[in-house]
């Protein structure tokens, strides 16, 4: 097997994965375990994980890491306003919506960046980028409302926590791109999770959470810790090195698509075709940003 081909099927399956990582989180907020709590264990396992794999990996470079003090304020910024924020409100929005919706409006993230780096660069954006703008106003449109201009097809607070979480994504892609290109995004991840749960642990009611391990409930803690998180990031960070960052990227956007398959299999949701339309729309909007990179990574290699 090539290494194009390797890298293509791992970055793949890692995007799926994201995909049951939603419709667990769902699963198991139906059953009575709320976003924040969930949210928290979630970042602690997860995080020791990862900073295991980060110690396995190279011993001493993360130690370096954890005695670089500059780099540890950036972390705390980085923990509170990227990752606890992030996973927060992903998992808020799926409480008031569903796995699919939620994912997909999270997906919104990238017009965010391009408006971002618009802004920061003072370079107006092409009509690719206008038109990719517009697509994701557009299907997020569709999504919340059904076409109909009076009333929401979910609820405000849905909308509200899909739309943030897009915001809190880009926050979680920008904040520690200088963290990363330093220490790499392993420690810095793994570390970043463990420091926001073990921050948030006091004010989550994690030490006084009654918690039920059936078999169906540990499957899906399995889904969003595991598989969903672990997995999929580092099949993700291996399928990248194979064929770059932004090939990596492209072919990720089938986590919503991924989403949507889970939480109507496995949680019952109703989809109705407006909402494929919006859908459709904005992962249209996310591929035209992706593809404009992907030629100019090209261009820049040649």
């Amino acid at each position: 097997m090539s290494r194009l081909l390797k890298g293509t099927i791992y970055t793949i399956v890692a995007g799926i994965a994201w995909g049951l990582s939603g419709t667990s989180g769902q699963y198991l907020m139906a059953h009575g375990i709320s976003a924040i709590l969930l949210t928290n264990i979630r970042l602690i396992i997860a995080g020791l994980l990862l900073v295991i794999m980060a110690y396995a990996r190279s011993k001493e470079q993360l130690l370096a890491f954890v005695k670089d003090r500059d780099s540890l304020k950036s972390l705390l910024l980085f923990s509170l306003f990227g990752l606890f924020l992030n996973q927060f409100a992903y998992l808020a929005a799926i409480q008031e919506t569903n796995a699919g919706t939620a994912t997909v409006l999270q997906y919104v993230c990238p017009i965010g960046i391009l408006l971002y780096t618009c802004i920061k660069d003072r370079v107006a954006p092409t009509i690719a980028e206008i038109i990719s703008i517009v697509l994701a106003i557009g299907g997020t449109f569709l999504i919340a409302t059904h076409g109909q201009l009076h009333e929401l097809s979910m609820t405000p607070a849905g909308l509200f926590w899909g739309l943030f979480s897009a915001f809190t994504y880009a926050l979680y892609i920008i904040i520690p791109i200088t963290l990363i290109q330093k220490w790499g995004s392993m420690p810095v991840i793994g570390i970043g999770m463990l420091f926001s749960g073990i921050l948030a642990s006091p004010f989550t009611g994690l030490f006084h959470a009654d918690l039920s391990f059936s078999s169906d409930l540990l499957s899906a803690f399995v889904g969003i810790i595991l598989i969903g998180t672990v997995f999929a990031y580092t099949l993700f960070l291996k399928g990248a090195s194979m064929i770059g960052p932004v090939k990596s990227s492209l072919l990720a956007s089938i986590e919503p698509i991924s989403a949507v398959f889970f939480a109507f299999m496995i949680m019952k949701e109703q989809f109705y075709p407006i909402d494929f339309i919006g859908m459709a729309m904005i992962l249209s909007a996310v591929i035209m940003i992706s593809l404009k990179d992907l030629l100019l990574e090209k261009k820049v290699e040649s």
